[in-house]
């Protein structure tokens, strides 16, 4: 019987396996198939406290993962296949076989929705971003391109203005989800330029292997063109991993887990989710880091009540 099993190896449950391993609780680590979550692919991280010099985010996930393991923590490369809870514990079935622990942190995280399109992994870290507000600072006068049609779209535009030389909002619908008065700060930018309808058929990029452009299709006229750009930022939404664990624990209708205000505890005892499983709005690095600590001394005090 485990004390305390952590899913998930990104910001918010190395954080939590930090916090655990020090308070002497031998936490379990399950890593899954993508240690280290999304940070791993970010080229470069200014914003993370502590580091006035850009780092990788795959060095700085590792720095976290050589911390934890440091104090204590131990890890298993297993993924969660389903989550039960059985009288007092929570019943984990992984790849590996089954595990049963007292305390269970997910931080599996959320995926950032991708193009789907063949070239787009190749430019992914590398001119192509899932997070305006984690890379734009990277595109200072340059030309981006944003896609989608909702309101994290109009806002990501807005943002990258802040930096970017011109702002290009390509979506593939001639109507926009995106609520009006988001629409209008937009529209009244002059940063902004707007290609509605068209998709993006391919990104293409330098001889350094950066995005250069893309080639365009527009669907209701089956028009071609070519943008030049040095940057794409895809809004079109995340998916949170949640699937291992419907029934055990309240989700929302978009698949993020419920916790309750100011704390990680979820509507199952012993469960307690952080980082961007639980996160719509922010999704920074710094803030799931933050879920961690806090899921690790909720664990803490939830197992000194029990005993």
């Amino acid at each position: 019987m485990e004390k305390i099993v952590i899913a998930g190896t990104g910001p918010a449950g190395l954080t939590a396996a930090i916090y655990a391993a020090r308070a002497n609780l031998a936490p379990l680590v399950l890593e899954g198939t993508s240690p280290g979550g999304q940070l791993v692919v970010s080229y470069e991280v200014e914003n993370y406290p502590g580091f006035v010099d850009a780092i990788s985010g795959a060095e700085l996930m590792d720095r976290f993962h050589k911390q934890a393991e440091h104090f204590g923590a131990r890890f298993d490369s297993s993924s969660i296949s389903a989550a039960r809870r059985e009288q007092d514990h929570i019943v984990l079935e992984t790849d590996a076989g089954v595990l049963e622990a007292e305390t269970l942190v997910i931080a599996t995280g959320a995926v950032a929705r991708r193009l789907p399109i063949s070239s787009e992994p190749r430019f992914y870290g590398r001119g192509v971003s899932g997070c305006a507000t984690c890379d734009g600072a990277f595109f200072r006068n340059q030309e981006v391109l944003v896609v989608g049609g909702g309101n994290t779209a109009m806002e990501d535009a807005m943002f990258l203005t802040r930096f970017a030389a011109k702002v290009t909002i390509v979506h593939r619908r001639d109507y926009l989800r995106a609520a009006p008065v988001e629409i209008e700060k937009c529209r009244e930018n002059p940063k902004i330029e707007w290609l509605i309808p068209w998709v993006i058929e391919e990104i293409r990029g330098d001889d350094a292997g950066l995005v250069s452009g893309v080639a365009l299709r527009n669907p209701a006229t089956g028009e071609q063109r070519e943008v030049a750009c040095q940057g794409v930022f895809v809004a079109i939404g995340h998916d949170p991993q949640t699937a291992p664990f419907q029934g055990l624990v309240d989700m929302d209708d978009d698949g993020f887990i419920v916790a309750d205000p100011a704390s990680t505890r979820t509507s199952c005892p012993g469960v307690f989710a952080c980082g961007d499983v639980r996160d719509k709005v922010y999704k920074q690095a710094v803030v799931a880091a933050g879920h961690g600590c806090m899921a690790a001394l909720d664990v803490e005090k939830y197992l000194g009540q029990r005993e």
